[in-house]
């Protein structure tokens, strides 16, 4: 039985390197990754660009089209605003009630791809 890692230390709640585990949550987190790139898009191309150079879209415009293409927009949404590539009011959106919400694309998805690729690059290391 292996030992455990220290609370305080740095592997602590992390996958044991090389392990299937470890390769799994990779593969998860590049598939996230892919899926908020593909919603960047999306806003851009049924966007329309403001005077600072961003792109905005309402929710329900967005729900609209965006469904058709995935199930998880709101979650996509929460992860995007979390790596600060779009904006929003609220905590979490809702359909019906948040249509007119406006969604502001803060990156265009050429930078999100190299931000992507970088951050990648530091978690191999």
């Amino acid at each position: 039985m292996a030992a455990r890692p220290s609370r305080y230390s740095r592997d602590y709640g992390r996958p044991v390197a090389g392990s299937k585990t470890e390769a799994r949550g990779r593969f998860a987190g590049a598939h996230i990754s892919q899926e908020v790139k593909d919603l960047c898009k999306v806003i851009l191309q049924m966007g329309r660009e403001q005077a600072d150079g961003t792109v905005s879209v309402t929710f329900g415009r967005l729900f609209e089209r965006y469904t058709r293409i995935s199930n998880k927009l709101v979650g996509m949404l929460l992860r995007a605003r979390k790596q600060n590539l779009v904006h929003f009011e609220g905590e979490m959106l809702f359909q019906r009630r948040d249509d007119d919400v406006i969604i502001t694309l803060l990156h265009m998805p050429e930078q999100v791809e190299n931000d992507a690729d970088e951050y990648w690059n530091i978690c191999a290391k």
